[in-house]
């Protein structure tokens, strides 16, 4: 823990503010902190990022968040959080956070608008992206086949023929998953050998529902209005062959946002913060954890926001112990 990037940069400005809470990200969790921290009285700041909502803002209709029997739309859902979280007093402000100091017992944040921010609690909430392979064709059909969560979308391909992209735990959990819904599944592996666990490994291979392309790579998807296709390439032959699929998820990992904390909090190889069991507390004292940046297991909605509960009241605790809020 000695690299503590920025600090040395990190110079005393003349335009600095204080606040009991900061928040820094939206999406599920950051709002869900933001509801409650806004009405236990810590008159919360929210630094949103570049993507305000997050991962959901990016997503067409939400079926399994409780509340929406008839499902709604992720933006919508998004919407309505930040509603939610202003109607109690919550400060948005639309830009990111570039560098922190956790030193403490104050923290310190620089802006994107080069304002410093001292705070007596910090609630990261700056999630996770999901990785793409990077294709353009990837991009023209988001939402419209393609994803990167099959729990999230899986239903919407009910009875249909799709396409996983992995070769991983993710991938094969996503296809295993994808199995018990779909008509077929194939497994697109850039090798010749799967990098999931053991059992994992078996229990694909032995799946009736799953096919295995090995060392296969995706050229292209295609599609009208939706997916109808993806176009495959042989990496040891160089054979190119079309394979009609409705859906195409991609599992090739995620990656957490949460680079600027490098060298302060406590991550594992992954980049994922490090939390106390049974809490949101990172290794820095009053500085809290929620959602996908925290979570490499379950990444959904519902638990981020659970998360996001979880990091304002240990937030309301903290302050409270350091009598700072009544």
């Amino acid at each position: 823990m000695n690299d503590r990037r920025g600090l040395a940069t990190f110079a005393p400005l003349k335009n600095m503010e204080k606040h009991h809470c900061v928040i820094i990200g939206s999406g599920p969790a950051g709002y869900t902190a933001a509801i409650y921290a806004a009405r236990a009285g810590m008159e919360p700041l929210m630094y949103t990022g570049t993507e305000p909502g997050g991962q959901l803002t990016t997503t067409s209709e939400v079926e399994n968040f409780p509340g929406y029997p008839n499902g709604i739309m992720g933006p919508e859902l998004m919407e309505d959080l930040r509603k939610q979280a202003e109607r109690f007093g919550t400060i948005l402000r639309y830009e990111r956070i570039e560098k922190v100091d956790f030193t403490g017992p104050k923290h310190k944040l620089l802006s994107e608008a080069n304002l410093e921010i001292e705070a007596d609690a910090v609630i990261i909430a700056t999630g996770a992206s999901a990785k793409w392979l990077g294709l353009p064709s990837e991009k023209s059909f988001m939402n419209r086949g393609v994803s990167a969560c099959a729990v999230c979308d899986g239903f919407f391909f009910r009875g249909k023929e799709v396409a996983v992209v992995g070769g991983g735990d993710t991938a094969t959990e996503e296809a295993l998953y994808l199995s018990k819904l779909c008509k077929h599944v194939n497994l697109i592996v850039r090798r010749d050998e799967l990098r999931a666990s053991k059992i994992m490994q078996e229990r694909t291979i032995n799946n009736p529902n799953i096919t295995v392309w090995w060392n296969t790579e995706t050229v292209e998807i295609k599609g009208d209005q939706s997916v109808s296709s993806v176009v495959l390439k042989n990496n040891q032959s160089g054979n190119i062959s079309e394979l009609a699929v409705s859906g195409f998820f991609v599992a090739i990992g995620h990656q957490p946002n949460t680079e600027i904390f490098k060298g302060w909090l406590d991550m594992d190889e992954s980049g994922y913060l490090i939390t106390q069991p049974g809490s949101s507390k990172t290794n820095r004292e009053g500085v809290f954890a929620s959602g996908d940046a925290q979570d490499r297991i379950y990444r959904q909605a519902v638990t981020a926001a659970g998360t996001g509960c979880m990091a304002a009241l240990d937030a309301e605790r903290y302050l409270g112990s350091k009598h700072l809020i009544h």
